[in-house]
């Protein structure tokens, strides 16, 4: 037999393998290995924590084809999420020149984030490694184009929509009205997007009504007669965001919480409840405001004491 006829059967054999192969029911193991969920749906609504836990997946080729790139896109997408475990692993990525050029300086820039909020990992490592020579802000560089996404898509004004004229005149007045209460508009219009779709006759399961979505107690304790009516209704929701961020010492993150759950259930967990609706709810004003802390308001609380726990933050 020629080596030509012994090489045709051979392929012939291993096509015949490979038919086998693919007719044959993946095993449970297996089966955890094949990718479901699209990584450009993790950004479209982000919870860091699933996002870092896709990228280890990319960076240690686990059910994935090794990918440095999409793993560093997507570990700044969560840090950018006050993420400790994600600005950590890119701290790694950038000491260790893993899909992009070594930049120690800007490692040592993230370890310094992660350190601030408390990450005793992040505190030795940085211990360890020293302050940067250059002090460099905690970006993701831009060397790949996966940065450029990550930073498009998870952060900017892109997530409020405005696009009818009955949206825009509730702008208008929440343009108009929040500065009264020391308050970011886009804010307030973040939290009207994630309440109401700027729905004023919106009612929720729990009897919060209208564009800022109050309640009967809340809505009495800020001297609201009828929440049915959008301007009384979004002077009590302002109300009670600018009393929150006083209240909690102008952490956002604390005051969104407590306007979903309401600030006793913060103080109760001396955080952010664990509660997936008010977690879910935190991300996606944050997303739609486009940053995550918000400018001093007037003290109108005795403040709680309380501070984000980062490395627990939703």
């Amino acid at each position: 037999m020629t080596s030509i006829a012994i090489l045709s059967g051979y392929r012939s054999l291993r096509r015949r393998l490979a038919g086998v192969l693919l007719s044959v029911p993946l095993s449970a193991s297996a089966q955890q290995l094949v990718p479901t969920l699209d990584w450009h749906e993790l950004l479209t609504d982000p919870d860091p924590v699933r996002i870092t836990a896709l990228a280890r997946r990319y960076e240690r080729a686990e059910g994935y084809r090794r990918d440095y790139g999409r793993a560093r896109q997507l570990y700044c997408a969560a840090a950018r999420l006050s993420h400790p475990p994600a600005q950590m692993r890119l701290a790694w990525m950038y000491a260790n020149g893993l899909g992009a050029p070594r930049d120690t300086d800007l490692a040592a820039a993230w370890l310094e984030v992660a350190a601030a909020s408390g990450d005793l990992k992040a505190r030795r490592y940085l211990a360890f490694v020293g302050a940067p020579n250059v002090k460099r802000e905690p970006r993701c560089t831009y060397e790949s184009r996966y940065d450029a996404y990550a930073i498009a898509d998870v952060w900017g004004e892109s997530g409020l929509y405005l696009n009818t004229p009955e949206r825009e005149q509730i702008a208008e007045w929440v343009r108009r009205l929040a500065p009264e209460y020391g308050l970011d508009p886009k804010l307030i219009l973040a939290i009207i997007q994630a309440e109401s779709d700027f729905n004023p006759g919106a009612r929720s399961h729990k009897d919060a009504l209208g564009l800022m979505q109050l309640i009967p107690s809340t809505a009495a304790r800020f001297g609201v007669k009828d929440r049915a009516d959008p301007m009384q209704n979004l002077h009590g929701g302002m109300a009670y965001m600018r009393w929150l961020l006083s209240f909690f010492d102008g952490d956002l993150r604390l005051s969104l919480a407590g306007y979903n759950a309401g600030e006793r259930a913060v103080e109760q967990y001396l955080g952010v409840p664990p509660y997936p609706e008010t977690q879910k709810y935190i991300r996606k004003v944050l997303r739609i405001y486009g940053r995550d802390d918000h400018p001093p308001v007037e003290a109108v609380a005795e403040p709680s004491g309380l501070k984000s726990n980062h490395a627990s933050r939703p």
